[in-house]
C-alpha cells in the first residue's frame, strides 16, 4: 500500500494534511467534551429546585403530621398543609425537568460538536486519500512489473492527460502505438510524476 508521494513536497503536504485531519479530530473531542461541561453546570438550578421542593415537601408533610393533633381542626389544619407538600412535588418535577433538559442539551451540542468534523472530514478529505492511495498502489504495482506494467501507466497517460498538453509532445501517441520504448516510458513518467512517484 503506498500511502504517500515519492516526491518529497507532495509526500510533505500530505502528511501536514493527514497530521491536520488528525488534529480536527481530537481538537472537535477536546471541544465537545469542554462545552458539554460548561452546559452540565446549568444544571445547578434544577438540582436547586429539587432539593427546595424536596424540603418543601417534608417540612409541611412532617407540618400536617402534627397538626392532626390539634383538637378540633387537626383535620381540617392537616389537610391545608398537604396541600402544600404538592408544591413541593412541583418543584421537583421542574427542576426534574430542567435537569433532564440541560442534560438532552449537552448531549446534542457534544454529537453536533464532534459529528461536524468528522463528516466533513469523511465527505472532504477521506475520499480525495483514498483515491490517491489507491491510485498510487496501483501505480507502484504497475511500475514494478516492468515493461507491460509500463506500457499501461503509458495508456493511463495517455487517457488522462489533456489534450493541450498531448499537442505539444508530437509523436508521442504514435510512439506509444508503435511500441516505442522512449515514448512508453515519457508517457509512463508523466502518469507517475502526475501521482508523485518516481519512475
Amino acid at each position: 500500500m503506498k500511502l504517500y508521494a515519492d516526491e518529497p513536497t507532495r509526500r510533505i503536504r500530505q502528511a501536514v494534511g493527514d497530521l491536520v485531519a488528525l488534529l480536527l479530530v481530537l481538537l472537535a473531542t477536546w471541544l465537545a467534551k469542554e462545552v458539554r461541561e460548561r452546559i452540565l453546570e446549568l444544571r445547578g438550578p434544577g438540582d436547586g429546585l429539587i432539593t427546595a421542593g424536596t424540603n418543601l415537601r417534608d417540612t409541611f408533610d412532617q407540618a400536617a403530621s402534627h397538626a392532626d393533633d390539634v383538637p378540633l381542626v387537626g383535620d381540617e389544619l392537616a389537610g391545608a398543609l398537604k396541600t402544600g407538600s404538592g408544591a413541593g412535588d412541583k418543584l421537583t418535577a421542574a427542576g426534574q425537568w430542567q435537569i433532564e433538559a440541560v442534560q438532552d442539551l449537552a448531549l446534542w451540542v457534544t454529537v453536533a460538536l464532534i459529528a461536524v468534523p468528522i463528516a466533513f472530514l469523511l465527505i472532504v478529505w477521506f475520499p480525495r486519500r483514498h483515491r490517491y492511495v489507491r491510485e498510487a498502489t496501483a501505480a507502484t504495482r504497475l511500475r514494478a512489473a516492468g515493461t507491460e506494467g509500463h506500457d499501461l501507466l503509458a495508456l493511463r497517460a495517455l487517457v488522462t492527460t489533456s489534450l493541450p498538453r498531448l499537442a505539444k509532445t508530437k509523436g508521442i501517441a504514435t510512439g506509444w502505438r508503435t511500441g516505442d520504448p522512449d515514448a512508453i516510458d515519457t508517457l509512463a513518467r508523466h502518469e507517475l510524476r502526475r501521482l508523485g512517484l518516481d519512475l
